[in-house]
């Protein structure tokens, strides 16, 4: 595989400018990955984090809320309370380590069974897909959550262009694996890199998006920059960060979790506060920033869009 730090410098002019693709068009309608055995990691953080309404000077999104009318978390909420193992397991100590990651140039290959396998260039993407806002909830395995208002565009328009072949029945993720930028990944409990899937029809859905951004900035490092998964109605440890490759294939790729712990994380990863994870029920949550918890809801909240998917399916069986 090709390595994304060496590839063609970025033309900066050619990414949308933020006030262009913020007003582009209204909101789409419509993380949190959990160590294993000793490495769980506290779900509270350690210190106080900024007010949810609280955001740095000059940062705007079109609207304060999600559809369901719940306030945005702050950008140093959002910022410095993160899952990213292959820099640390602490949640807080993220941001840090990752502050000198080199997220510039970048390539994305997309391979396996599609009829035009190609390269993109992190301008490339930008220019193909201009950027929308999704204000998204994230729900984290570990029972908190938060409300993202992301930048990025469709997974379904880029995989239009590779054109899957009629075999490509999913859709398999990878994350740089870097260990001299991610001391995180020198860890040997792990089976690096970092993979992910989704069935391809899941993958279609409008829902799913491939975020460059978030709060009308570039994503920061220790959210998955400089490109990550979205997958709004799954735990967060679905929706990868930092990715490098995707390939599209016959049989359902192998995923880190599913791989370290198969009884506590299935492939599906479908937000569901009936099926409680061997050691946390997750019929409840607790929004970043609030003291009280709240009720988890079906799919994240967003059944409507996505409940067809599985339709016939034992969701218990099928985690």
């Amino acid at each position: 595989m090709s390595d994304p730090t060496k590839s063609v410098p970025i033309n900066s002019s050619e990414i949308t400018p933020k006030d262009l693709y913020l007003s582009r068009r209204d909101f789409l309608k419509a993380m949190g990955i959990v160590t294993a055995g000793s490495l769980l990691a506290a779900c509270a953080p350690k210190k106080p984090i900024q007010a949810a309404n609280s955001t740095p000077a000059g940062l705007t999104v079109s609207q304060a809320t999600d559809e369901l009318g719940n306030a945005l978390n702050s950008y140093d909420q959002i910022t410095h309370y993160n899952n990213f193992y292959e820099f640390s397991t602490g949640k807080e100590e993220v941001a840090t380590l990752s502050r000198d990651f080199k997220t510039s140039p970048w390539q994305v290959e997309v391979t396996g069974l599609v009829n035009k396998p190609a390269i993109f260039g992190l301008d490339d993407l930008t220019r193909l897909f201009p950027q929308e806002e999704r204000i998204y909830r994230l729900r984290c395995v570990e029972a908190w959550s938060m409300v993202i208002p992301w930048q990025g565009f469709s997974l379904a328009s880029l995989l239009k262009i590779v054109e899957p072949t009629s075999d490509a029945k999913y859709v398999r993720f990878e994350t740089l694996l870097d260990t001299q930028q991610m001391p995180g990944a020198n860890s040997p409990f792990y089976p690096w890199p970092y993979q992910e899937g989704l069935r391809l029809d899941e993958a279609y859905n409008d829902l799913v998006i491939l975020a460059t951004g978030l709060y009308g900035e570039a994503l920061p490092p220790q959210d998955g920059a400089p490109i990550r998964l979205v997958v709004p109605w799954k735990y967060g440890f679905k929706s990868i960060k930092t990715i490098v490759k995707i390939e599209l294939t016959a049989d359902q790729p192998a995923t880190l979790w599913s791989a370290i712990a198969p009884n506590e994380y299935g492939f599906y990863a479908n937000v569901n506060p009936q099926v409680d994870h061997p050691r946390w029920s997750q019929s409840t949550e607790r929004r970043i920033g609030e003291l009280s918890r709240r009720e988890t809801l079906m799919f994240n909240g967003y059944a409507g869009q996505v409940a067809d998917l599985y339709t016939g399916m034992d969701l218990a069986a099928n985690y």
